[in-house]
Parts: structure tokens; sequence; C-alpha cells
């Protein structure tokens, strides 16, 4: 039995962090059913990986007796998910208003750029934009250069489809014990402002710059850096602490006083050059023998294709295979209710006569 078994979740077919949640929650078990569109009907998206262990229903949302057919399942669904822009559910004629008289336990999830009111509610957007509005985009890249994004991972997944998961569920616990649901607001500026919450912290201390790369955790410090090494490739060290940082330069074999008071700021310049020399000697593999598994804070860069075969990774299960396409396994991990993936990623519309027959009871 998984966590969140028997628990009925309707995902709006979209982009981003709306089928990274339902993904995750398939994974804990929930019965997740994305509704498609029906001209799409029979396209298998195989590579879709946040697809899986979900079924697929074909509707045509232009059309009332299909309408219809959706609001009738919202009735018997727990959980409802959806991520077009504010107002398009409800001229659609499933909004949580209707949504909720219909089915007044149901957890409503809306995810969007921009929230469902604000000045820029309406405007077209994506990640880069949400984080370049949160302080987040500034904050990354090297000194003096232009801010890089980084990926997409801050606005849709960590400050969107994480925090659109976390209150959901919260508010399906809240429904499960008084049997009143509720509106979910889930927007990627406010997730991507609370990632910042360290920032703002260490800034209030006194110990963080609008600076970019000029800081401690940003490539501004050496013992805090990627490092190429003989091979071209790289490493990565993060030894904070006091204790971490001696691992580290006792295992480089270098002399502890050249590197006293590694916090001073003005010296970082010019230790890093010096490591910069110090990991061009020997290759990445190298300094994996030589420090991986050491409490010198390393690991090798890999590269998304290097990552599943990683012996820790290995080791742990962090990746699955499945139908030839590597993938990130179920997480976080239970010990009573353990997660999995049910099933690869159907055929649009494959579950659209069981959904009906077994939801409504047909």
């Amino acid at each position: 039995m998984s966590v969140l078994e028997g628990t009925r979740i309707i995902e709006m077919s979209a982009i981003g962090p709306v089928p990274h949640a339902g993904m995750i929650l398939a994974d804990m078990g929930a019965e997740v059913v994305v509704v498609d569109r029906l001209r799409d009907k029979g396209q298998l998206r195989n590579a879709e990986i946040q697809r899986r262990g979900k079924k697929s229903i074909a509707l045509d949302l232009k059309k009332p007796e299909d309408i219809d057919s959706l609001l009738s399942l919202i009735e018997k669904c727990d959980v409802l998910i959806e991520g077009f822009r504010p107002g398009v559910m409800e001229r659609l004629g499933v909004g949580p208003e209707i949504c909720l008289e219909r089915n007044p336990r149901l957890v409503y999830g809306r995810m969007t750029g921009w929230g469902q009111e604000g000045p820029l509610s309406h405007a077209a957007g994506h990640d880069i934009n949400y984080i370049a509005l949160t302080g987040v985009l500034d904050a990354v890249g090297e000194k003096g250069r232009r801010p890089i994004p980084p990926l997409n991972l801050v606005g849709d997944f960590g400050g969107g489809s994480m925090l659109l998961v976390s209150g959901v569920l919260a508010a399906l616990i809240r429904s499960m014990k008084t049997g009143q649901g509720q509106v979910v607001d889930a927007a990627m500026t406010d997730g991507s402002a609370q990632l910042m919450s360290i920032i703002h912290s260490l800034d209030a201390m006194g110990m963080w710059s609008t600076e970019r790369g000029a800081n401690m955790l940003d490539g501004g410090a050496h013992f805090y850096n990627t490092y190429q090494t003989k091979d071209g490739k790289y490493v990565a060290i993060g030894p904070i602490e006091p204790k971490f940082y001696q691992v580290l330069i006792q295992h480089l074999g270098l002399n502890p006083g050249e590197y006293d008071d590694y916090l001073d700021r003005k010296k970082w310049p010019q230790l890093k050059s010096r490591l910069e020399s110090v990991f061009k000697t020997r290759t990445r593999e190298e300094w994996s023998d030589l420090l991986e598994g050491t409490d010198a804070c390393f690991a090798p860069v890999l590269d998304y294709k290097e990552a599943p075969r990683h012996h820790h990774n290995a080791a742990r299960g962090t990746y699955l295979e499945i139908d030839g396409i590597d993938q990130p396994a179920p997480s976080p991990r239970f010990s009573l209710t353990p997660s999995s993936i049910a099933h690869p990623p159907r055929k649009i519309g494959e579950d659209t006569g069981d959904v009906i027959k077994s939801w409504l009871d047909i």
C-alpha cells in the first residue's frame, strides 16, 4: 500500500510544474487522471517522464457534454490541479466556485507564474521571468557578468510544483479532517521568494552582498566552488565548516598556514587561483579516488547522463530505467508505504472509458 493509495486526483493537462506535481503524487500512490485534449487522442508520449503512473482521458472542453462529464468526475475526486492563466477554468465552466459547490471537500490546486491576482497576473511569462522578479536570477552568475538562468529548476519546480504539492497535501489533510475543501493558490513568484529566505537572512546578518559572485554560496568563495581538472572535467567542493576545510587542505597536501583565515573575503581571489592550479594536476577520477567519501565535502561534477551510473546513486536506486529511459526514482522514501511507478506513460485518452466507468459506477 502506498501513502496516497485511494486518493483520486484530476490533473488538467499542462506543461512544467503541474505535470511534475502530478508525477510526484502518482508516485506516492494517488490515482492521477490527466484530462487531455480530444484532438491528441491516441498519441503516445512515452518520453514524457512526468506522465508516468498516470491515466489519461481525452475530452473536448468546448463541448457542454464533455464539461458535464468532467464535472461528474470532479464530484468523485479529492484533488484537482490546473495550470491555466487566471480565469480560464472559470470560462470553461469548471472554476473553483462551481467545483466546490459540486464537491465541498475538493482541494482545488491552482498553479500560475504570477498568482491569481496582481497587476501581472494575466501576463504571459516563464520561469526566467518569475525568478527575475524575486531576486533569484540577479544572484546567479559570475562576478561582473550577466545573470545566468539556473535551468528552469527554481521557478517551475522548486518554487512551483514543490509548492503546489505541499499546499495540496496540507489542504487535503484539513479536508479529510473537516470535510471542507479549498483553493490552493500556488504562484512561482511566491515560491521563488520562499526559496530566497536564506539569502535575506544572510543579508540581515551582514553576510551577503548584492554583488554577483562575491558571496560564500555564489562562487565568490574558493572553498565553495567548482574547479576544472586535468582532463577538462570538473569537481565541486564545499567545506564551509573549519573542520571540513582542514580535511580538504590536508588531503590536497597543502600548507595549512597558507590557507588560514579562509573566511577573509579579501583572500578569496588569491586562494581560488591557487586551488585552480592544484585541481588541474589530476583528473576528475583521480580526485574522486582521493577525496570521495571523506569529510572534505567533495563530489565530481557529473552530467545528467553520467549521474545514474555513479556508484552511490546506483546503490541507492536514485534512478530507474523504464522503456530505455533513465529517470529519477520516486522520492521521498517511506518506511511503511513505499512509493512506486505504476506504469509507463499511457496513450492519450487510453483510459477514458475505464475511468468514467469506475469513478461513476456506470
